[in-house]
């Protein structure tokens, strides 16, 4: 007989948005690729499901590394803002020429 899935972690984990101590068994999977089914060579982080409610469950697709090619020292948040901005901007009209282009 398999044993109660509720009792398999009782281990702690932090909520990578508030700081707080959670049971894992409470805790919701956070990977920052987006595809949390792939689980091969990843190590996961953790959001308490307050967090997790919280947080908008879109595909993000691209997200991290769009992130990362804008992200730059001593960048003020304004300047980020615009980058990010100007980058979903260009995504979002190459996404519509290529449909066009179809």
């Amino acid at each position: 007989m398999w044993r109660s899935r509720r009792s398999r972690d009782r281990r702690t984990v932090v909520c990578i948005a508030c700081g707080d101590s959670v049971l894992r068994e409470d805790a919701r999977e956070y990977d920052k690729e987006g595809n949390r089914w792939d689980r091969r060579d990843k190590s996961f982080e953790y959001l308490c499901t307050g967090c997790d409610d919280g947080i908008c469950h879109q595909p993000r697709d691209g997200l991290e590394s769009l992130l990362l090619s804008i992200e730059s020292d001593g960048l003020s948040r304004e300047e980020f803002l615009r980058r990010y901005a100007d980058a979903v901007d260009e995504s979002v009209g190459s996404e519509t020429r290529s449909e066009r282009d179809r």
